[in-house]
């Protein structure tokens, strides 16, 4: 039996491998795409970790409205029974979604923690930096990529458990609390910010450029972009044009030349020598690891 799953959020965002499914456990890897995201009642519990790219998002459920940055390593979680009104995001990413039945987090409510399994339900919470989450995800992400293995199964088992367990100690209703807000760039400018790089990444865009859309001085929004998003806006634009340039590797149907174009590098040699500082890959391996 496959687990029912709310795929309508995802209309439109691709698989980028083929999802693995047990009866109470469902991985996918998936590219979302700027815009919005179809309002959604959550079917079962999920976690979403972000793999690559970097965007501003905006989600309520419930009445509970979030604002975060979403960047590699930082999570979500999706608790069954919620419905989602909203989620926008500004510029592309690539998730992990962990797909996890009710009934797991319900057994390890009475096993480990000897809560009644019908009272077990999981915050809504976002923006999430948990060490565990993300190496729980890359060992999803891992099994994902390659070939079946006989002992995959005592692997998956594995995780699911730790999973489940990690999710109630530290996310259920009555343990989660909010951390408090720090000193930010308002939501509303930095989607602005982000919504001119995304246009104009393939260009060249200055700290001023920036800073005009933010309405702010060139010194005030540089401190406050970095303190938001936890890099400064030069960095910012490079990751967006590394990541552009990835996607348009693993397509394969552009050259070097026209890629480092494409994405805003000038030239080739600024591409190669950019990209293999970022990621410690050339362009070529890079396209080659991706079709293999």
């Amino acid at each position: 039996m496959t687990l029912l799953v709310h795929h309508e959020k995802y209309e439109g965002s691709p698989h980028l491998h083929t999802p693995l499914d047990w009866s109470d456990l469902r991985i996918e890897h998936r590219r979302l795409e700027p815009g919005s995201l179809a309002p959604v009642t959550f079917t079962c519990n999920s976690v979403v970790v972000a793999l690559a790219g970097r965007t501003p998002v905006s989600r309520t459920a419930n009445g509970e409205r979030q604002r975060a940055i979403i960047q590699p390593g930082t999570a979500c979680i999706e608790p069954a029974g919620f419905d989602e009104s909203e989620a926008e995001i500004a510029s592309p990413v690539e998730c992990l979604h962990i797909h996890v039945a009710p009934s797991l987090v319900g057994w390890s409510a009475l096993a480990d923690f000897d809560i009644d399994p019908d009272r077990a339900r999981l915050a809504y919470a976002g923006g999430l930096r948990d060490p565990l989450l993300n190496q729980i995800a890359i060992a999803f992400h891992g099994i994902l990529l390659r070939e079946p293995e006989p002992m995959d199964r005592l692997l998956v088992d594995g995780m699911r458990s730790v999973l489940a367990w990690h999710l109630l100690a530290k996310y259920s209703i009555d343990r989660w609390r909010t951390p408090l807000p720090r000193p930010s760039l308002p939501y509303s400018r930095l989607k602005r910010v982000v919504e001119l790089i995304e246009e104009r990444f393939s260009e060249a865009i200055t700290l001023r450029d920036m800073a005009a859309e933010a309405g702010l001085s060139d010194f005030h929004f540089s401190r406050l972009f970095r303190q938001t998003t936890g890099l400064s806006p030069h960095r910012y634009v490079t990751e967006r044009r590394i990541h552009a340039a990835q996607t348009k590797l693993a397509d394969g149907h552009s050259s070097l030349v026209e890629i480092a174009l494409e994405t805003g590098f000038g030239s080739q040699a600024s591409f190669n020598r950019v990209f293999l500082k970022q990621t410690g890959l050339t362009p070529g391996q890079f396209r080659a690891l991706r079709h293999r």
